[in-house]
């Protein structure tokens, strides 16, 4: 009986949350051999399938099926087959949200298909927070909605909390209480992205976002991608605010990325984003092994976010002055393609010559290898945006954070990481802040110093890692958390089935 359950999955088209639902999908699947049709636009499907396809060991993929929702990004004033967050500008993002609720029609002709196929509704429906109008969806095929959240439960309780309650329009002050958070706790108003920061309950923002978080936080339950014993202040918070049944179903990583081995397999990166490297794993491995254990400088700022060309350039001076090994992910400066040629002029003259024939830098245009970098022995520290991904990936690896949130959730990420797990410091937040190169060298000696501040944050990340790992476990005296809440997930879903 079981393994004629049918789960459908409805992610956000961007990036980031693409990889986790596909990995949670898998999870899924191996668990308890239902069918899952993850439905998405044409190019969204077309990159998944190209991401299942490089992956080695694709038994568990057979029942894992994609679906096609027909989508014009022209109908919405958005540029011919914008079908992700990475072909827009962030001033396109609220449109794009928009203009996804049309994804409702196709998916329920979808669901319909399914019903008259195998003689009742999916299992359940899985869809991502922002896409709140699959409860409606769900209602009206009799069966239910859970709300996957991609972000931590911190950073997606803040963020759920600040969008529903704008508290940053109820005082002067640069710095609010969020409901649901402590009545200590203070968020400042540097934290919020623009969108966040702009909304007061009748912008297009507030129209766009609010309804879409709202209906998600009146779904059956939440799947977060989180750990239990990392966030337990972040669950406690999520669950009390949503008053929901919250699965702690993290890490959804590569199960070859949280082994003991000190290097992982060079495709673990290509599998998890099935994108093509800007440059081969290998040459990043070879690379790392020329230097010495913890002493390099990891930077990347995430798949669809990049720095000021100002920014940029004091970063380069600062991690020249600095001596130190480092390996950047980067692209064109905020305002030009981010898709686009890299200009030398961005750059201090001679720049990327000169850290080439020292062996001091490595330059990466586009996309790297992140998961076999930050678990190479050389690499010390993560220069980050703070998206969930990344802190899950670098968190996986012990690999303390010097944080650089630029928008989404991720200041609240920052600020959790800082606050809650004592494992990184923020060198400053947003794409257009004043960077200055003695204090980007001041952050970095501190951190890649053992005694001290550096030394406490190393230990508390590799402490996190054990962690991250313990969740896994399959012993049946000793069940990680991981395992624990997708049986309990599974288990009250099908009862529900009873139930309907």
């Amino acid at each position: 009986m079981e393994g004629q359950e049918h789960i459908v999955m409805l992610p956000f088209m961007a990036q980031g949350h693409l990889i986790p639902f596909l990995a949670l999908a898998r999870k899924i699947q191996q668990r308890t051999g239902f069918t899952i049709t993850i439905a998405s636009t044409t190019l969204n499907i077309q990159y998944l399938s190209a991401t299942i396809a490089s992956t080695s060991n694709s038994q568990s993929d057979s029942n894992i099926h994609l679906a096609e929702l027909s989508f014009c990004s022209t109908d919405y004033g958005l540029p011919p087959n914008a079908e992700s967050t990475e072909d827009l500008p962030l001033s396109k993002i609220g449109d794009f949200v928009a203009a996804s609720t049309s994804l409702e029609a196709p998916a329920h002709r979808l669901i319909l298909d399914i019903i008259a196929k195998e003689g009742r509704p999916p299992l359940c429906i899985v869809s991502d927070m922002y896409f709140g109008w699959a409860a409606n969806l769900a209602n009206n095929l009799s069966t239910v909605h859970v709300t996957f959240t991609t972000g931590g439960a911190y950073g997606s309780a803040a963020l759920v909390s600040i969008w529903l309650s704008l508290p940053h329009r109820c005082t002067a002050s640069d710095e609010f209480p969020v409901p649901g958070f402590p009545e200590s706790y203070r968020f400042h108003i540097s934290q919020l992205n623009p969108y966040l920061k702009a909304a007061d309950g009748k912008d297009s923002g507030s129209r766009i976002f609010q309804p879409q978080i709202s209906l998600s936080t009146k779904s059956f339950g939440w799947l977060c991608s989180t750990v239990e014993a990392i966030e337990p202040f972040g669950l406690e918070i999520l669950r009390n605010y949503l008053r929901l049944p919250v699965w702690s179903i993290g890490p959804l990583l590569p199960t070859d990325a949280l082994k003991n081995s000190s290097t992982l397999d060079s495709s673990v990166s290509r599998q998890r984003a099935g994108k093509e490297l800007g440059i081969p794993a290998e040459t990043c491995l070879k690379w790392l092994d020329s230097h010495g254990s913890d002493s390099v400088i990891y930077i990347s700022f995430g798949s669809q976010n990049t720095i000021s060309a100002t920014q940029m350039m004091e970063l380069a001076i600062a991690l020249e002055e600095s001596g130190r090994p480092f390996i950047w992910v980067i692209r064109p400066p905020v305002g030009y393609d981010m898709k686009g040629e890299f200009r030398v002029e961005w750059l201090p003259q001679g720049f990327e010559d000169r850290m080439s024939k020292r062996k001091q830098g490595l330059l990466v245009h586009n996309w790297a290898p992140q998961l076999e970098i930050l678990s190479h022995k050389s690499t010390s520290v993560f220069v980050s945006h703070c998206g969930w991904n990344s802190v899950m990936e670098s968190l996986s690896q012990g690999v303390p954070i010097i944080g650089w949130p630029l928008g989404a959730e991720q200041a609240f990420n920052s600020k959790m990481l800082v606050e809650e797990m004592g494992v990184s410091v923020e060198l400053t937040r947003g794409g257009q802040s004043d960077i200055a190169r003695k204090e980007v060298k001041r952050l970095i000696e501190l951190v890649m110093d053992k005694s001290g501040k550096g030394g406490e944050m190393r230990e508390k990340a590799c402490e996190i890692k054990e962690q991250i790992r313990a969740a896994i476990r399959e012993e049946a005296e000793d069940k990680g958390s991981f395992v624990k809440a997708m049986d309990d997930f599974v288990a009250t879903i099908l009862s529900t089935r009873q139930g309907l």
